[in-house]
């Protein structure tokens, strides 16, 4: 075959083609240079905000349990949104989510990422802590414009900007579309709703109020605040085993493990585990959600995580509690069972009170103002441990620090060899303190982990 018949040759042309294919394929896509990656940064403006964030919640009244999640979910779809032209192997969720719509992204800016993240949080922050504190608000203005300083040093103004708006833009369609929810929207501003739940009440075994507390229960609408990844079927847990006083009843048992862990002198194990994971009661500690967010925190500073690692990481720490918290208290206002503190005075006696106490005002024998089943520490904890397993590994040890040179309550660290480890002693840490039965944390852990494996299951990659 001469030189030209072969270059006319349709198996020679194929040839060629293919290789031209396979070299452009191993080459680099401009667009995705290093310069253009999430990955090349550290997280540190995640862990920046994530700390404030921490802070101001901390303070934040009508937030605890659920709004804070809420506000964490917002956020940090929003974070991931706006990072995703520089993360090639992930995909947008904006289809997955009816009424959400996007601004176009021009592929072809170059964005400093830590600005852009930056414009997000900087956005939404004080949108969703409006009414904090003064002290708090004056937080949120410090950093931010601490970190406009530093990403205008780094980057320049015009880089600053563009990365800026881009955040902005990102963050402000998030508002928007968190404004379309009825229930979950300002839900901060009335915990209580137009609830009755005397009207709810049909006999023994059923929620009522405890002391001290407000005498009505929080966030009885909770449930149908909007989810992510959980459609309506999904929303509700295993049914609660069925109330009885009998002595030999499994109810009954129940409560007598309750009792039996909250003598007059309980061991220092006991009075550290109950303490340890409370994160009970406003201007003490953050509250059960965000805890979470402060565990990921730990983790990802110990291993210095890359800024695709936290983005990706805070998404789905956020989706995964909001949902968590939404589907616990469905289930609680459905099964509406009483709380420990009101079957034991009842039925073995009437002198006993929960072991939980808070150091700042005083006050002794504090329940949660809502119903019992399932236990919102449980599943909330679980649901948040199924994430983080999956993002740094079902075996990943460490030391918790959330607490650690705390006065008030014992927050001495405790060692954990994984994540689920931990899910599991924040559930029992509940049966120590008084305020929530077994088959509570029990059915908490199981409903919590499907729940993180749902948000997990979402399409995050292409």
């Amino acid at each position: 075959m001469t030189t030209n018949t072969m270059l006319k040759s349709p198996i020679f042309l194929l040839l060629i083609l293919s290789i031209l294919l396979i070299q452009t394929a191993c080459q680099k896509d401009p667009d995705l240079s290093d310069s253009k990656r999430v990955s090349t940064y550290q997280a540190d403006v995640v862990l920046e905000w994530s700390d404030l964030f921490l802070k101001v919640e901390r303070y934040a009244g009508g937030y605890r349990p659920g709004p804070a999640p809420r506000a964490m979910a917002y956020i940090g779809l929003a974070v991931y949104e706006a990072a995703l032209p520089g993360m090639p192997a992930y995909r947008s969720l904006e289809s997955e989510f009816q009424g959400l719509s996007l601004p176009d992204i021009d592929q072809q800016n170059t964005y400093h990422w830590p600005s852009v993240i930056h414009g997000v949080y900087a956005t939404l922050m004080p949108r969703f802590f409006a009414d904090v504190p003064v002290q708090t608000q004056a937080e949120i203005a410090l950093l931010t414009s601490q970190l406009n300083e530093k990403y205008q040093n780094e980057t320049g103004i015009e880089s600053f900007n563009l990365s800026f708006a881009h955040g902005t833009a990102i963050a402000d369609q998030i508002w928007a579309w968190s404004a379309t929810d009825p229930y979950g929207h300002d839900a901060y501003k009335n915990p209580f709703g137009n609830y009755d739940w005397q009207a709810e009440y049909q006999g023994p075994g059923d929620w009522v109020p405890t002391l001290p507390g407000p005498g009505k229960p929080m966030f009885p609408f909770w449930g149908q605040v909007r989810t992510f990844a959980l459609d309506e079927t999904e929303k509700l847990c295993l049914p609660p085993l069925p109330y009885s006083d009998s002595p030999f009843s499994a109810f009954y048992s129940q409560g007598l493990e309750v009792y039996a862990q909250n003598t007059s002198v309980s061991p220092f194990i006991r009075e550290w585990i109950g303490e340890f994971w409370s994160d009970d009661l406003i201007n003490l500690t953050f509250s059960p959600g965000p805890r979470w967010l402060a565990i990921a925190h730990q983790v990802m500073d110990e291993e210095q995580s890359d800024l695709e690692t936290a983005v990706v990481t805070i998404a789905k720490l956020g989706l995964a509690l909001n949902d968590a918290s939404v589907a616990c208290w469905h289930s609680k206002y459905v099964y509406n069972v009483e709380r420990p503190e009101s079957y034991i005075q009842r039925i073995i006696d009437p002198a006993w009170d929960s072991n939980l106490s808070n150091p700042l005002t005083g006050e002794t024998g504090i329940t949660p103002s809502f119903p019992a089943y399932p236990s919102g520490h449980s599943t909330m904890g679980a649901a948040a441990a199924e994430i983080l397993g999956d993002q740094f590994g079902y075996s990943y040890s460490m030391v918790d620090k959330c607490h650690e040179n705390r006065t008030e309550f014992i927050g001495t660290p405790r060692n954990f060899d994984s994540f689920y480890d931990m899910a599991l002693e924040n559930g029992w840490s509940r049966v120590l303190l008084g305020v929530h039965f077994r088959m509570d944390c029990d059915e908490g852990v199981r409903f919590g982990t499907a729940i993180g494996r749902r948000v997990n299951q979402l399409p995050w990659k292409l």
